[in-house]
């Protein structure tokens, strides 16, 4: 109580043992308290003392901010119940459960996950200066920009910025990629897919992303490096593998490199579902594309991340932008892609996006996943993610 009217964290073991005393006050009122109980627990101690409980990282609260706590809580009132639940009782009365619920048909739950996290996932509307022909003549004048390569950023913004109703009447229909790339090329390179990802999430995605790494990606190496390293084999054999790449070049993209990569290490995600290396001098029609996921995926021009000096972007096995000349880049164009194309977080990835998504990204609904997943019931946030951010803002007290 002292640390929290000091507006301080308390450690770990204090936490811990605050949920033991809190949860045992609770089943003396009611001997099964539901997720709707604990979360109404929560919310009222994270609003009392947010300073000590908040899911924040540097001042950027994730979700609604309490979630790690309801996660605490009703992980112990379920240990406190168990020993008391005979375990033929707990099948049948999880059998009764599926029956009442709602599940979401495929169709309701794809669309679920295509609007998250978007403002302005389909307009209902054209611009009151835009007609259908209006928008064929600037589609064919971006084409034509396209080609020439020489064209006015800022009259490319204008135009897809007017065009957005027609690209997402395109996407939101199903289009393949393949067509999208011949109809819209511009929403497959920084300029084009950076404002067609404004007018969706209302997040600008180039800017946003480096601002967050400025402001929080040394704190989460730090972290990883010295932390979670000494608790993770993965995360200190992926540091010992990146301190050998690194010597070979002293990009600035460095920092975004290595996070990713101990990211991933972290979590236990696959690089290899996210980005691979082909020879630095290879093109786009020599890259064999038999073994690259569907899902946007990055082709690094090099022997290592740090050291290539070309990245492409494929998606649905086709690539769709050759010529990124950076790794930070390459990042916000893969990212952007699942929000601006309607594509599902593969499960194997699940971690690592939603992590940037939150924090680096700054979506962060309430409700909802973007995660392609046969589960009836999904967590608002990835426990793994939660539990990062809470390991990450409890040890900034230490």
């Amino acid at each position: 109580m002292q640390n929290l009217e000091r507006q301080k964290r308390p450690s770990a073991r204090q936490r811990r043992e605050m949920v033991r005393i809190v949860v045992s006050e609770m089943m003396k009122l009611c001997r099964n308290p539901t997720k709707q109980n604990t979360t109404e627990i929560a919310k009222r101690m994270v609003t009392k003392y947010p300073k000590s409980f908040q899911d924040v990282i540097d001042g950027d609260v994730i979700g609604p901010g309490y979630h790690s706590l309801v996660k605490q809580l009703q992980s112990r009132v379920e240990n406190v119940k168990r020993p008391d639940t005979p375990k033929v009782v707990k099948r049948k009365a999880a059998s009764d459960h599926d029956d009442d619920t709602d599940e979401i048909p495929a169709e309701q739950k794809a669309s679920v996950q295509d609007t998250y996290g978007c403002v302005s996932w389909e307009p209902k509307y054209l611009p009151l200066s835009e007609t259908v022909e209006s928008q064929l003549e600037k589609k064919e004048e971006m084409k034509k920009l396209f080609k020439k390569m020489n064209y006015r950023i800022d009259l490319v913004k204008e135009l897809v910025k007017c065009t957005y109703y027609t690209q997402r009447k395109d996407i939101n229909k199903g289009a393949s990629i393949q067509k999208l790339c011949e109809e819209w090329p511009f929403l497959f390179n920084e300029v084009g897919m950076a404002e067609h990802f404004q007018e969706l999430t209302g997040v600008n995605l180039i800017e946003t992303f480096l601002a967050n790494v400025d402001k929080k990606g040394a704190r989460l190496l730090k972290f990883l490096r010295y932390v979670d390293a000494q608790k993770r084999k993965q995360v200190l054999d992926a540091l010992l593998k990146l301190q050998t790449e690194k010597g070979q070049s002293n990009r600035c993209s460095q920092e975004v490199n290595e996070m990713l990569l101990l990211l991933l290490a972290h979590f236990g995600e696959k690089e290899q579902l996210l980005f691979r290396c082909v020879e630095m001098t290879s093109q786009a029609e020599d890259v064999e594309m038999d073994d690259v996921p569907p899902t946007p995926f990055i082709i690094v021009c090099g022997s290592s991340c740090f050291s290539a000096e070309t990245f492409m972007l494929s998606i649905d096995k086709n690539i769709v932008n050759d010529k990124i000349s950076s790794f930070t880049s390459a990042i916000c164009l893969m990212f952007g892609s699942y929000f601006c194309f309607n594509i599902h977080y593969p499960v194997e990835l699940r971690s690592t996006l939603e992590f940037l998504q939150r924090c680096f990204f700054s979506i962060n609904p309430e409700r909802g996943t973007k995660v392609e997943s046969k589960k009836k019931k999904v967590l608002p946030v990835n426990p793994r993610v939660l539990s990062l951010i809470t390991d990450i803002a409890d040890h900034e007290w230490i």
